[in-house]
């Protein structure tokens, strides 16, 4: 059977204020392309689905359409779908009945009995071939919260030991359904020890040193492939080829400039065999000008030499401009706008740097050197520590004669 692993879709997501819709739809439509010329039996989504976890109709709407013509387009096709960090578990799991019809199966959360043990049945999605015949079964954990993995007593890390105990358990319980000829995959939504994350990865859930960071050992030997979401960069882990993150399908942020997106392709009967990443086109490009930061003046002239490029807006390339001041420089977004203007280019980023301090260390100031400061001090040590230079004597006039019409307007 063929499999194909993507993830961290986030749709509706917006790059720096703009929509991406058109992006999401172009892929969904290069996807639907993809499993049909790829000849893929099964898909696997480990989760972040939406952006946000109550999503926008338009986004819902164009989800159910990708997986309408999936599945029209292939009658065989089993799709698993897990719940990830950004999505709410019970939206995306609302359609549930209506969807297994169409062999459409989703996990949002780990279900439990009366007593609290965790319901593993409902993590074990079989998995047919062409006959009916049961060839694979998957463990479709979704992102786990606390609460949904096991409580282990005196337990030094309880998350990393706990989802450990969780996979361990949930591997158990597949092994003794598992026959002859069958073998067992996993996903899961959920950080690792060593993964390499870009720029938005830094705003997913803080991992405070380390201690929500699962290693490849927690998961059992004898799974054939581990499908992971949540970490935007294309990766295996810990060294093992089968287990892999397959990245997010469009640039999250400026730093994967150069990163070619993909998703996972692979075949497995009771082993795996010709694993393969199939790349994305980029739909929208990112520009950024120029490479390294540079003092505005140059940054304009680079600007206005941009040459023009043919498409519709949702087409224009994103923009990001990286400019060195000296201090601070109110007008900057507006002489940016002004280079680029009837440009078909979309300005999305300003990343501002400032000289390097010539000091070593910063200054320590005490609680009684603090109270002898003027508003006029205080003003200066803020600014030199933000732009590393002494506030210039046209801008101390002007705070020096706001202090004294402060104080005018007082008395």
């Amino acid at each position: 059977m063929k499999v194909l692993h993507t993830a961290d879709w986030h749709i509706g997501q917006l790059f720096h204020e703009y929509d991406r819709t058109y992006e999401h739809q172009q892929f969904l439509d290069w996807l639907v392309q993809t499993l049909d010329h790829e000849n893929i039996d099964v898909l696997l989504i480990s989760g972040d689905v939406f952006d946000i976890s109550n999503p926008s109709a338009a986004s819902i709407k164009m989800f159910y359409t990708f997986l309408n013509k999936a599945t029209r387009g292939n009658k065989n096709l089993q799709i698993i779908i897990t719940a990830g960090n950004h999505d709410s578990a019970s939206r995306l799991e609302a359609p549930k009945p209506l969807l297994e019809s169409s062999n459409v199966h989703i996990v949002g959360w780990v279900e439990k009995d009366a007593e609290g043990n965790i319901d593993y049945e409902k993590l074990l999605i079989p998995i047919k071939d062409a006959s009916g015949s049961i060839k694979i079964w998957c463990l479709a954990v979704p992102f786990l919260r606390m609460g949904d993995y096991p409580s282990i007593p005196g337990s030094e890390n309880p998350y990393t030991e706990g989802v450990a105990a969780l996979y361990k358990e949930a591997f158990e319980y597949a092994t003794r359904k598992k026959q002859e000829g069958q073998t067992l995959i996993a996903m899961g939504h959920l950080h690792t020890h060593h993964a390499e994350i870009t720029d938005l990865d830094t705003t997913e859930r803080l991992i405070m040193g380390g201690v929500e960071c699962l290693p490849a050992t927690a998961f059992p030997q004898d799974l054939k492939y581990v499908a992971l979401g949540h970490i935007h960069k294309a990766q295996k882990i810990g060294g093992k080829e089968h287990i892999r993150y397959s990245g997010s399908p469009l640039p999250m942020s400026f730093s994967e400039l150069n990163y070619k997106h993909q998703v996972i392709v692979f075949e497995i009967d009771e082993e795996i065999s010709n694993l393969k990443s199939v790349e994305i086109p980029l739909f929208v490009t990112l520009q950024r000008i120029p490479a390294s930061h540079q003092p505005l003046h140059e940054i304009i002239t680079l600007l206005e030499q941009i040459p023009n490029t043919e498409g519709t807006r949702e087409t224009f390339p994103y923009l990001e401009v990286k400019v060195l001041l000296e201090g601070p420089e109110p007008a900057l977004r507006h002489k940016i706008e002004a280079a680029i203007t009837g440009k078909n280019i979309r300005l999305a980023k300003i990343d501002t740097k400032y000289p390097r301090s010539t000091k070593e260390t910063p200054e320590f100031i005490t609680q009684e050197k603090l109270s002898e400061l003027q508003p006029l001090d205080v003003f200066g040590k803020v600014y030199q520590s933000r732009y590393h230079t002494e506030v210039p004597e046209s801008l101390l006039q002007l705070f020096k004669q706001a202090a004294e019409e402060v104080n005018q307007t007082a008395e």
